[in-house]
C-alpha cells in the first residue's frame, strides 16, 4: 500500500548535523498556539532519540507523565515501549520516538481531526530530518496521520505498508498491550519483522 502525494524530500545524508537542524525545529515549535490543545498543555512534547535513528516510532500523543516530563512515552505504556525497543536488541538512544499530536490531549481523550491536521506538518518535517529507513506506528492515529485517512489497525496489523518509499509496520500500541497483555506476541512478531528488514539477527 502506498501513500499518494508528493515524494519525500527525506533523503537520507550523514554529513548534514541533523541532531542542530532537529533541536532547532523543536524550539522554533515550543510556543505552537495552532490548535486548542495549547490551551491545556505544560510544555510541546517534540520527540526524543537519535536524529540519525534508522528506525522511528509514531505514537498517539502525549499524557499526563509525558506532559510533565516533556518526553513521549515515559508512563508505563513508555516502559513497555522501552521493553520492546530493547528486545529488538535497540536503545531508546539509537532509535527516535515521536507522536502524532504534540500536546496533551485532555483527560487523555482521542486527539481530534483538526488537531492532529494541525501537528502533522510538525511530524512530517521530523520525518524528513530523520529520514528513517522502517517506522513503526504505535496504534491507528500515528497510521492515520501518514496516510491521512481512518484505517483501522485491526485491519493492517502486522503488514508493511509504504508511506513515500518509506517502510511502515502498523502494530499495536503499548497501552492496548497493558490492557490485553495476550497481544503481546503479535506485537513481537510485528517487531521481529522489522528486525529483519533493518538487518537486526532475532
Amino acid at each position: 500500500m502506498s501513500a499518494s502525494g508528493p515524494a519525500p524530500s527525506c533523503v537520507a545524508d550523514e554529513s548534514a548535523d541533523a541532531s542542530v537542524e532537529l533541536a532547532e525545529f523543536a524550539r522554533s515549535i515550543a510556543a505552537c498556539d495552532l490548535c486548542r490543545l495549547s490551551m491545556g498543555r505544560t510544555q510541546v512534547v517534540f520527540g526524543v532519540g537519535s536524529a540519525q535513528a534508522r528506525l522511528m516510532f509514531i505514537g498517539e500523543g502525549p499524557g499526563r507523565d509525558e506532559d510533565i516530563k516533556g518526553e513521549p512515552f515515559v508512563g508505563r505504556a513508555g516502559e513497555l515501549l522501552t521493553d520492546i525497543i530493547k528486545a529488538m536488541k535497540l536503545s531508546r538512544g539509537e532509535v527516535y520516538i515521536a507522536n502524532a499530536v504534540k500536546c496533551r490531549p485532555p483527560e487523555n481523550r482521542n486527539p481530534e481531526p483538526d488537531e492532529m491536521d494541525a501537528c502533522r506538518p510538525y511530524l512530517m518535517r521530523q520525518i524528513d530530518i530523520i529520514c528513517p529507513e522502517v517506522i513503526v506506528t504505535l496504534g491507528r492515529f500515528g497510521l492515520q496521520t501518514l496516510f491521512e485517512r481512518p484505517i483501522a489497525i485491526s485491519s493492517v496489523r502486522g503488514q508493511w505498508m509504504e508511506w513515500r518509499d518509506i517502510r511502515v509496520m502498523p502494530t499495536y500500541h503499548p497501552a492496548y498491550l497493558l490492557r490485553n497483555p495476550a497481544a503481546k506476541k503479535d506485537v513481537w512478531s510485528d517487531m521481529k519483522k522489522v528486525m529483519t528488514e533493518l538487518g537486526i539477527g532475532i
